[in-house]
């Protein structure tokens, strides 16, 4: 490797001659190919040469730093004529965001401080022709002023359709894990009927306490309701074979048993069951009444056929727990032509809820909480459907049924459905919420019908009602009809649990009930 002391002087100073051409400064003139040390150089070459004055650019277009560099730029790229500048009224041409990308990265004249020109202009007196064309500059201040506030108002109008999209894609996504298929969950069904028991032992092992049974027993509504249509229309089951599917305690089966039925088959998976046996000797009527533990869909029955099927098969928002798949697989199986499955008519209604002050306490609570703001705790509140009773003073609207169920004809495909509604506004107030309800027809082959209703208006029972909150409340007067439309669906992760969407005014919310 070659020692310092082995250049040669005259290599040195090739060096440092090169070097001091490098640092010269060489600027191109705006509108010919001459070279400059200096921008201010350039500026004044322009305005004697070509009668382009920078400065009067910079003033009457009130030019900022980016304005400058478009100005610049625009020259560059486009080569325009001097005579081109005087033509400029309103909007100049520059003024696009093309041209805050120079032609050239190592332009000079783009690191010029366009705020010497003003300083400079504040330092000269003003000329009689300046004065005159102050005018002009406050004009064509004006002129930019307006043009920022419609580009503002463009840019706040593409904000919220952003902040829209986002909102639409929040919901997608919630929508698709609350919904989850088979691939993410356990179960590779969508349907009650082909669950393997041991994906099922949770729910039914949840109705082997006896406390789930004393509250639907004291459930009089509920409860009279069944006796009353069996009581009252003993010819529907004088020497008829019955089958009470999930019996539970066996209180239908003895209805049953109690009009004259010939034989009572009741079947129930969960552990009650050997406390209905008890109950039906204790009875005396075990020589009527046969009881099996399973499931009615892997339990063989010991007759082939059957005359009346009979079921408390009701969930919360009526398909809850989705029992209703197996009595539409006892009916297709074991029901003779022309037998019949009570209750034989249901239906389900949504009616609008006006009671600010729940919507406050679940809701509005997150805005603050001792001084917190919580408000993203409401993503994890709204989707979640209540049941509760609800104060029949807190309705707003008629209610609007959205589901009829026909149980001798339904098929499993029908459970999932999707209805438009309208809610007739009865008086001005907000809706903070909808609220689901259902109601249970004894009607076919009845000399006395019979009926009853989880209404918040009717009787309470232990359904009370299904509430989806509203994350903003919406305000409506008497008369209004608010139109909207609702979907509901099992949770495919859980078939027996439900997935249920509601959009009102451009707003979609989906619920889960589980």
């Amino acid at each position: 490797m070659p020692e310092l002391s082995d250049f040669d002087d005259e290599v040195w100073c090739d060096w440092d001659e090169d070097d001091e051409t490098k640092g010269e400064l060489q600027v191109r003139c705006l509108f010919c190919e001459r070279l400059f040390s200096s921008a201010q150089a350039i500026f004044s070459h322009c305005t004697a040469e070509h009668q382009f004055d920078i400065t009067q650019i910079v003033r009457k277009q009130g030019l900022d730093c980016y304005g400058y560099i478009k100005l610049i730029n625009f020259i560059r790229i486009t080569n325009p004529s001097t005579e081109s500048f005087q033509s400029i009224l309103d909007q100049v041409p520059w003024d696009k965001d093309e041209y805050m990308k120079p032609s050239s990265m190592n332009d000079p004249l783009l690191q010029f401080d366009v705020d010497e020109i003003w300083e400079s202009m504040e330092q000269q007196p003003c000329s009689s022709e300046q004065v005159a064309g102050e005018s002009q500059v406050q004009a064509a201040h004006f002129q930019r002023l307006q043009g920022a506030e419609k580009r503002a108002e463009v840019a706040e109008a593409a904000v919220e359709r952003i902040r829209e999209d986002f909102e639409k894609m929040r919901q997608y996504v919630q929508d698709f894990v609350i919904n989850a298929d088979a691939r993410t969950g356990t179960s590779t069904t969508n349907t009650i009927t082909d669950l393997r028991q041991d994906e099922d032992s949770v729910y039914f092992s949840s109705y082997g306490h006896y406390g789930i049974h004393e509250e639907m027993l004291k459930d009089k509504v509920r409860t009279e309701s069944y006796r009353d249509f069996m009581y009252c229309n003993p010819h529907i089951f004088k020497d008829k074979v019955i089958l009470d599917v999930g019996c539970g305690t066996g209180i239908l089966s003895m209805f049953a048993a109690k009009t004259g039925a010939k034989h009572v088959i009741g079947v129930d998976q969960s552990e009650i069951i050997y406390q209905a046996m008890d109950i039906v000797r204790e009875n005396k009527l075990d020589g009527v009444v046969t009881l099996i533990r399973g499931r009615i869909e892997d339990v063989e029955l010991p007759v082939d056929k059957v005359d009346i099927i009979i079921s408390e098969w009701m969930g919360y928002f009526l398909l809850f727990e989705s029992m209703l798949d197996s009595i539409i697989y006892a009916r297709d199986k074991y029901l003779t032509e022309g037998g019949s499955v009570y209750p034989d008519i249901c239906t389900i209604s949504l009616v609008a809820v006006g009671d600010k002050k729940k919507h406050d306490e679940r809701v509005a609570f997150w805005d603050d909480v001792y001084g917190f703001k919580m408000s993203c705790m409401k993503k994890a509140v709204i989707p979640e459907a209540v049941v509760e009773e609800l104060n029949p003073d807190t309705l707003i609207s008629e209610p609007c049924v959205i589901k009829m169920i026909d149980c001798n004809t339904v098929g499993i495909s029908a459970l999932d459905f999707a209805s438009e509604f309208s809610l007739k506004i009865t008086e001005d107030h907000e809706c903070v919420a909808i609220s689901g309800h259902f109601d249970v027809l004894f009607e076919k082959n009845c000399s006395n019908k019979v009926m009853f209703s989880t209404s918040p208006r009717s009787p309470k029972t232990h359904w009370k009602q299904t509430v989806f909150l509203l994350e903003q409340p919406v305000p409506v007067k008497k008369g209004d009809v608010i139109q909207g439309k609702i979907a509901c669906c099992k949770n495919r992760k859980d078939p027996r649990a439900l997935i249920i969407s509601i959009s009102i005014n451009n707003m979609k919310q989906t619920y889960s009930l589980q």
